[in-house]
Formats: structure tokens, C-alpha cells, sequence
């Protein structure tokens, strides 16, 4: 192949106001003459930590060991598929969640230590915390790629006000600081998180100009044509797939917004939230898979739903409310209740990494190429525990991290710890994080 032919790997597809990213594609790749004189690889690390919370049913999260095997446990029997491909990890605390002096507000310090490993100011008014992991990778990163980060939930952030015992409501609902006062929220909706990845408008003008009722495939019809014509056999079938995968989302979020229109057909919804959890979550969980595919973003976050959490889990016959369960005081009904949602959340993170797994990437699939961080920043919902925390980190890293095990260290380490690393995996490093005391030298 000639080195004129290649198509570059920041190349877009352009329409009006839209600039939509590409799958690594066979052209993109390097000459052997170029591979040789590289010193990385040309495949980078992505980076998505998702959250959930009110703790877990711990009995039934933590994997069992029988001799030198051990199998994943009944919350987590959806990721058996991808047992090789993630490390489940023991023994990591937030001690700065913890109340020490600070007395209640357990799931504020909750949320908020989740990816700073810092400790919260207890305020209603002037925030004080620090800058979380996803943010010190994008910060490094920023210029790489269209977005340096996206920050995805299910439920609003909320910035003002108390939500939990005095702490602002700042910490309950954002688990990504830019700094030490300043959260970033997290988008909601997923028709404005598709639209951040591929329009390059401020949402106003999107909206006056309606580019969200025409498909995005339309928009950069002409360029693709022209790319189509340049690429050979196997470059089009991946083309067809991305395209196809693109347009499945599109209808995927025109139908759900439908669905919401019909039941509540006296408002209109044009850019409303979904209310049907799997499908709102799957769509954002798709999301954050395109970013990473196409390298519109590297660093994502995802609030499966904001610290205390009470949401019902109606579609699988759960009609109590999350957080108030939480307190179950060992009874064995809202145990066995909890113990349905943990494991209902963990067949969606089972969906990502399907997704991630299912994409071609560098020398393996996108899954081998990332670092997913899935867990809370609470252990025992019922006790407020901050130690011993339900931990999983999906992916290869690029081949940096040794997979398929489940990880026990002998003390309990700082969550912080297992921060540094995933930075040094991301070509991202710093000195320390929260009240980090190392790296997590396990995970290599």
C-alpha cells in the first residue's frame, strides 16, 4: 500500500456542523516501515470508571475460591464470558469516605471519593474535594482527541442545595471533578450525548437548526461516498458495520423518545431523558463504546444513578426503592431484593464489555485495548462500609495488565492506589491522588 493512499487515523467524516469520527481502519494502519520505527503502539488506551450505588450484597459479590480456581459469584455470573479479560479486586477502601469526624453523610462521601479518593469538605455552599482520575488522564491527554472526556448518568447532577446531612448535593451527584471545586456534570440525555460526539455546535444552535431530525449519516453522506470508493474489501465491511451500528442507535433513540411521547402525549419530548432503564443505560453504555471506537474520546465516566439512589427497578419486579432497602438490617426480603438489582446492573456492565469486546482494535478487540473501572464507593449498604468495596476492572490496558484473576491483597490498600496505576496504564502518571500511599503493583 502506498504511504499516499493511507487514510490518517484523526480523519472525519464532515457535513454541516457535524464532524463524525472513523473506526480504525486497514488504511490507517502503518507501513512495516513505519511499524518499525515506532516506539508505541498505534493502538491507545481508553479509560470508562462507572459508578453505582448504595453498596452491594456482598455475600453474594465477592467471587468464591475452591483450592487455586475461583469462580465469579452470583451477582457476577453475567461476566463469566469475560472472566479471562477482568481482575475482580478485594481489600480497597475510600478511607476519606469514612465520617472520622464529620459524622453522617455517608453516600455524599460515597460519590464523591469514588474517583478522587479525597475527602469532602462538609458544606452545603463552598465545595471542596479534589481532581478525580478521569479528569488527570484527560487534562494529560487534552488535544489528542475531539473530546478529552464525557461524563454520562442516568439521573440530573445537582449543584446546589444539601442532599445528604449537610454535604452539598454537589458531591452526591458527580463523580468527576475538573478540580477542587469545580464538578463536571454529567449529560443525561442520550440523543445531546450523541450530538456532543458528532455536531461541533453549542446545543442552541442545534436545536433552532433541528441537525437532531436528520440523521447524522445523512449529514456526511458525501464524504463517505468519496471514502467508500477509496477503501478495499475489508475496510467497507467495517464501514457498513459502523454505519450500521450508528443508525441503530439513531432509531434506537427516536423510538425510545416515541415511547416517552405516547405516555405523555400532552408534552413534548424532543430531548427527553428515557425512562425505561435498560434501554437508557444500554444507549449510554453504546455511547462511550463509539467514543472509544472512532477516538472522539479516550476517558469516560457513567453515574448509573446518583449516590442514595432510589430509583425502582419495576421491570424486574423490584417496586421499593433502592437507597431504602440499602438499609435492610439483614432481612432476608430486601436482601434478596437488593442482591436482583446488583445483579440486573451487572448484566448491563456485561453489555459494555460485550460491546467493547465485539470491536476490532490494534492487535485484539477494544475491550484488550481499556481499563473499565465498574463498582462503589460503599461495600455494605446497610453498615455504610467504605472498606472492602465492590470492585471489577475489565480490559487488558493494552496488554499492561495481567487478567482473569481475583485479586486479594493480604491489607487493606487505598483506592488511590489502584488510581495511580490505571494512570500509569493510560501514559498518564502522577506522584499520587487523594491518599494514595503507592501503585497497586498486582495488577501487572
Amino acid at each position: 500500500m502506498s504511504e499516499n493512499c493511507r487514510i490518517r487515523r484523526r480523519t472525519m467524516l464532515r457535513g454541516t456542523a457535524v464532524a463524525m469520527g472513523l473506526p480504525l481502519l486497514e488504511m490507517m494502519q502503518p507501513t512495516a516501515r513505519q511499524l518499525s520505527a515506532m516506539e508505541a503502539s498505534s493502538s491507545p488506551v481508553r479509560m470508562a470508571c462507572i459508578f453505582f450505588p448504595n453498596g452491594a450484597i456482598m455475600p453474594d459479590w465477592n467471587p468464591t475460591v475452591e483450592g487455586d480456581q475461583w469462580q465469579l459469584s452470583k451477582t457476577l455470573a453475567p461476566l463469566q464470558p469475560f472472566k479471562s479479560k477482568l481482575n475482580v479486586i478485594r481489600n480497597l477502601a475510600h478511607d476519606n469516605g469514612r465520617a472520622h469526624a464529620d459524622g453522617a453523610g455517608d453516600h455524599a462521601r460515597c460519590a464523591a471519593t469514588f474517583l478522587t479518593a479525597a475527602r469532602p469538605v462538609k458544606t452545603s455552599g463552598n465545595i471542596q474535594l479534589g481532581i478525580s482520575i478521569d479528569q488527570v488522564a484527560a487534562s494529560q491527554l487534552a488535544g489528542q482527541t475531539p473530546l478529552p472526556s464525557i461524563e454520562l448518568g442516568l439521573e440530573p447532577s445537582r449543584n446546589a442545595g444539601s442532599c445528604d446531612s449537610g454535604y452539598s448535593c454537589a458531591y452526591s451527584s458527580n463523580i468527576s471533578w475538573r478540580n477542587e471545586t469545580q464538578p463536571i456534570p454529567k449529560e443525561i440525555t442520550p440523543r445531546m450525548a450523541f450530538e456532543r460526539m458528532f455536531t461541533r455546535q453549542d446545543s442552541a444552535e442545534r436545536r433552532q437548526r433541528n441537525f437532531v431530525r436528520q440523521s447524522i449519516l445523512d449529514v456526511v453522506q458525501h464524504d463517505a461516498q468519496k471514502l467508500m470508493q477509496r477503501v478495499g474489501q475489508t475496510d467497507k465491511r467495517k464501514l457498513d458495520e459502523y454505519f450500521s451500528s450508528i443508525r441503530e442507535i439513531e432509531l434506537r433513540i427516536q423510538r425510545a423518545e416515541e415511547e416517552d411521547q405516547k405516555a405523555l402525549p400532552d408534552i413534548e419530548v424532543p430531548f427527553g431523558r428515557i425512562e425505561a432503564f435498560r434501554e437508557h443505560a444500554r444507549l449510554m453504555y453504546d455511547m462511550m463504546a463509539i467514543g472509544f471506537q472512532t477516538d472522539t474520546t479516550r476517558v469516560a465516566t457513567f453515574m448509573l444513578d446518583n449516590a442514595g439512589g432510589n430509583r425502582r427497578y419495576t421491570e424486574i419486579g423490584v417496586n421499593d426503592a433502592h437507597h431504602g432497602m440499602s438499609h435492610h438490617r439483614n432481612r432476608p426480603e430486601p436482601v434478596a431484593k437488593l442482591q436482583k438489582i446488583d445483579h440486573y446492573l451487572v448484566e448491563q456492565f456485561a453489555y459494555f464489555l460485550e460491546k467493547l469486546d465485539s470491536i476490532p482494535d490494534g492487535d485484539g478487540t477494544l475491550l484488550d485495548q481499556s481499563i473499565v473501572l465498574y463498582g462503589s464507593g460503599i461495600s455494605d449498604g446497610n453498615r455504610h462500609n467504605h472498606g472492602d468495596l465492590p470492585i471489577v476492572l475489565a480490559g487488558g490496558g493494552g496488554g499492561q495488565v495481567t487478567t482473569g484473576r481475583y485479586i486479594q491483597p493480604e491489607h487493606e490498600r487505598p483506592m488511590g492506589n489502584l488510581f495511580l496505576s490505571m494512570l500509569d496504564i493510560m501514559g498518564t502518571p502522577v506522584d499520587s491522588i487523594g491518599d494514595s500511599s503507592g501503585r497497586l503493583n498486582e495488577l501487572g
